[in-house]
């Protein structure tokens, strides 16, 4: 039975109490001699046994009514108290106006601190997660990274080298310079050479480990975007805010970068992306957005891997992602991370 049909029902038990509490009271102070009077007997031109009838409704109707409103009032006011700790924002209890509801607010109260501190261990779960990966592997990735370097270094390039200066000599000989034509064709290997020993340098440089080192969220998101456009014909915007955040939560964020990144270059065929990472309201927001070819968000590719691996690191951090793509209008992802053990310093 509906909250409606019972305070239906409440009206008319309310509207019968009354027209019999009316009756009750007329007969004990004006005995009847005739059951007839009821009707004869009129007020304000209408029978009397009619009055009471239209009182005893009306009565009923107002008070049901007004119970039905002010029981519909609670249980929005509840519903919508559920909806902000299911969303994870702040929830400010007024109990004042709903004393009868004081010891629900005291559950959902001790709900939103169970919540609270369920992301707060999901947190520092991750971020000691992390700090294992990085000891553990650090080594590891140093020394692979050590000896790519070291055998590009020792092959490659010392290769590279000596056809440069290869080519010096060859370009000084003197049969060399007399041929025009082919003084202009040891020349453009000459050059090409050159160009190839400053890539192989530029490797090098850019040689290092994937993950966060050394880096804050924003410095490695930034460093990446920058060699983004190095390497892209792709317009690429970004607005990234200094944050200071756990462990966790920065390397959780920058897998997820790298990964919206990574399906935008092999999915989304976009002329432009932008990204941007703030906080607001006590959460870190991470913002991906592309013009590419987008596409549904119930086909197969929604729930392919690299999407549910995000989802997943985002609820590992207590978050929640959001996807947004319609084919033909690009894709928005947006990653929301409450913060509840350290604070950022963005401005708001």
């Amino acid at each position: 039975m509906s909250t409606w049909q019972k305070q239906l029902g409440m009206s008319l038990l309310l509207a019968f109490g009354f027209a019999l509490t009316l009756l009750m009271i007329t007969f004990i102070a004006f005995p009847l001699e005739n059951w007839t009077d009821l009707w004869n007997k009129r007020i304000l031109d209408m029978p009397y046994i009619l009055l009471v009838v239209v009182l005893s409704v009306t009565t009923g109707v107002l008070t049901g009514g007004g119970l039905a409103f002010q029981s519909q009032k609670k249980i929005h006011y509840v519903e919508h108290q559920l909806d902000e700790i299911h969303k994870g924002n702040p929830v400010a209890y007024d109990g004042e106006d709903y004393r009868e509801l004081i010891t629900i607010e005291e559950k959902m109260k001790q709900i939103e601190d169970k919540f609270n501190k369920q992301a707060e261990t999901a947190q520092r779960l991750a971020t000691e997660r992390a700090k294992e990966r990085e000891e553990s592997l650090q080594e590891v990735v140093l020394k692979e990274r050590n000896r790519l370097a070291r055998e590009l270094h020792d092959s490659v390039s010392q290769q590279l080298f000596a056809a440069s200066m290869l080519m010096s000599a060859v370009n000084e000989n003197e049969d060399a310079q007399k041929d025009n034509e082919l003084k202009q064709q040891l020349s453009m290997i000459e050059n090409m050479i050159h160009q190839s020993q400053l890539e192989m340098r530029a490797l090098l440089l850019h040689l290092r480990p994937v993950a966060l080192k050394g880096k804050s969220l924003s410095e490695g998101s930034k460093e990446l975007l920058d060699e983004l456009t190095q390497k892209v014909p792709m317009k690429v915007d970004w607005k990234l805010e200094p944050l200071n955040l756990d462990k966790g939560i920065e390397d959780h964020l920058f897998r997820i970068l790298q990964e919206a990144i990574s399906n935008t270059l092999r999915h989304a065929k976009a002329d432009k992306l932008e990204v941007m990472l703030i906080q607001r309201d006590e959460n870190v927001i991470l913002r991906v957005i592309d013009d590419g070819v987008g596409f549904e968000a119930e086909d197969a590719k929604a729930s392919s891997y690299g999407l549910q691996n995000m989802k997943e690191r985002a609820v590992e951090i207590g978050g929640s992602l959001k996807l947004v793509s319609l084919e033909g209008e690009g894709t928005r992802l947006e990653v929301k991370v409450p913060l509840l053990s350290k604070g950022g310093n963005g401005d708001d």
